[in-house]
């Protein structure tokens, strides 16, 4: 990421103070990171200072952040054809920016912080159109692609490797307490608009399809489609969450 900030910064002047202050500057991406999501999530409530020492002591606290975030980055550049670099989602995607914010909320809401978590969450939703709940838990690996729209519930679990697009509800079927959202297994593709409900078990290498609407549990390997959504073709590939691939098989 520094040669390529270098390479950017030499190849846009007018933006060379911004590569410098965003990424060569800093001694660590950890450091970075924090730099970047507190800028972005600055507001007079919570300058970009106070942000920035809770996001690095966050990173600080639980490793597990930083190397998720790599494992992030190396998703989009390896999932995304629009992304040709890895710098790209570090500095400009509001997919990787909700996701990361949400996992110093989700640290602080396992430390008892509460208040603050859900202003994280609070200011996530505001300039980025995401809405994570701070309980909600995602693995490593993933990409949200144009992000617009995202709301995932408290309960929910995303597991590693899930690529998900624009509009996606992971949402509750009532208004009832306790375990009530979905379970993303490793691998799941996730299509724009897609709605899951409820306590669901989405297995291992889904694919969800485009505008579906999940209701009950979808077996691993295969293809869901249609409101509500229904088995469709044969066994999917092991992750389709790697190939991005949206359509359907001819003979589904």
């Amino acid at each position: 990421m520094r040669a390529e900030a270098t390479e950017a910064a030499a190849g846009e002047p007018v933006l060379a103070s911004y590569f410098h202050n965003t990424v060569l500057r800093h001694k660590s991406l950890d450091d970075a990171l924090s730099y970047q999501l507190a800028s972005v999530l600055d507001h007079n409530a919570l300058t970009a200072t106070a942000l920035q020492e809770v996001i690095a002591a966050a990173l600080k606290s639980d490793p597990t952040i930083s190397r998720c975030m790599r494992a992030d980055i190396s998703a989009w550049y390896e999932r995304d054809p629009a992304c040709d670099q890895c710098l790209t989602p570090f500095l400009y995607f509001k997919g990787f920016h909700a996701l990361q914010s949400h996992r110093v909320a989700h640290w602080l809401w396992r430390q008892g912080r509460h208040t603050l978590a859900l202003y994280f969450q609070s200011r996530v939703s505001e300039q980025f159109a995401v809405d994570i709940h701070p309980a909600a838990s995602f693995g490593c690996g993933i990409m949200i692609d144009h992000a617009t729209g995202l709301v995932v519930g408290e309960t929910s679990v995303v597991e590693d490797d899930v690529s998900i697009l624009h509009s996606v509800t992971l949402g509750g079927s009532g208004a009832g307490g306790g375990d009530r959202h979905p379970k993303i297994g490793r691998g799941v593709m996730i299509g724009a608009g897609a709605k899951i409900l409820g306590p669901v078990r989405i297995g291992e290498g889904v694919k969800i399809a485009a505008g579906s609407l999940v209701l009950t549990d979808v077996p691993e390997h295969t293809t869901v489609a249609g409101v509500p959504a229904r088995q469709v073709g044969g066994k999917t590939e092991a992750a389709p969450a790697y190939t991005m691939d949206q359509t359907l098989d001819s003979d589904e």
